[in-house]
């Protein structure tokens, strides 16, 4: 079995809750809106399709705010009751641990009973062009002397190892627009931030990197490849020469973002947009 780290104090924070508040704002103000902290987290999705219940909502359209589209697929469509079958593990509250993931021998929690039309989608905030273009010009922000610089885009990562290189595919197109400025390299990595030895692994390749650059004499901008704030990428950085950017919030283009993608799932459905988009 993988071993699993239970995720860190700067996973969710009140800087993280304002971002995303700051974020979905523009859509709140069109229709109703409510977020679901948490990681598919079946108490926060309670409370908000609650709330959307309350105000007289019969269809909604769920925007997932993962940077992967994998990312905790199976146990939000589980828990929405768009699958009847449970994932092998759980993340969130459920469980005697408190928090982390959970085991499925632990029992998954109940499926959300919210009596309403609940729709999805599938990809990840990383194939979206919005995000693409974010990085774009965040790489150009930091950049003095593209020519002789670097950018390290680097995201949390997956346990499972196809999840993993199909989220460094799709990071692929990022990379290519960031290139178009004349960089001397476009690299991208994933921290694989909960799951060991992978994730060590990944330091040692990521702090290669960067200690070559370094040598070389090259600057490096390192770009967190995130919904918000840096990570834990300054302690894996800790005592490299390098300069860090931010993540994709704050940056209106994310609220441009959540609005296609909740047109994008009415559309698919057959809706008219008159119902309400709940955020995950």
């Amino acid at each position: 079995m993988r071993r699993l780290l239970r995720p860190p104090r700067w996973a969710h924070s009140p800087e993280w809750d304002a971002a995303i508040a700051e974020a979905t704002a523009p859509l709140a103000r069109e229709l109703p809106t409510a977020v679901a902290y948490g990681m598919a987290d079946p108490h926060t999705l309670t409370a908000a399709l609650d709330s959307l219940r309350a105000q007289g909502v019969e269809r909604v359209a769920v925007v997932r705010m993962f940077v992967s589209g994998a990312s905790f697929i199976d146990q939000t469509e589980y828990l929405l009751g768009l699958s009847a079958d449970p994932p092998a593990l759980f993340m969130g509250s459920h469980g005697a641990g408190g928090g982390g993931h959970v085991a499925a021998s632990h029992g998954p929690p109940p499926q959300v009973s919210h009596g309403m039309t609940v729709a999805a989608h599938f990809d990840g905030m990383v194939d979206a062009e919005e995000t693409h273009g974010i990085f774009a010009e965040r790489a150009l922000a930091l950049s003095s002397d593209p020519a002789s610089e670097s950018v390290l885009l680097i995201a949390h990562g997956m346990g499972d190892q196809q999840e993993n290189d199909e989220l460094l595919a799709a990071m692929g197109d990022i990379e290519h627009l960031v290139a178009q400025t004349p960089f001397h390299t476009v690299r991208s990595a994933a921290l694989r931030e909960d799951w060991l030895p992978a994730r060590e692994v990944a330091e040692r390749e990521i702090r290669a990197f960067v200690e070559n650059e370094n040598r070389a004499g090259r600057r490096v901008l390192v770009l967190p490849v995130r919904l918000s704030g840096f990570g834990p990428y300054a302690d894996v950085l800790e005592g490299l020469e390098y300069t860090g950017g931010d993540a994709l919030l704050p940056h209106g283009d994310v609220s441009a973002w959540l609005r296609r993608t909740a047109e994008s799932i009415a559309r698919e459905q057959g809706w008219a947009l008159t119902g309400t988009p709940a955020v995950q």
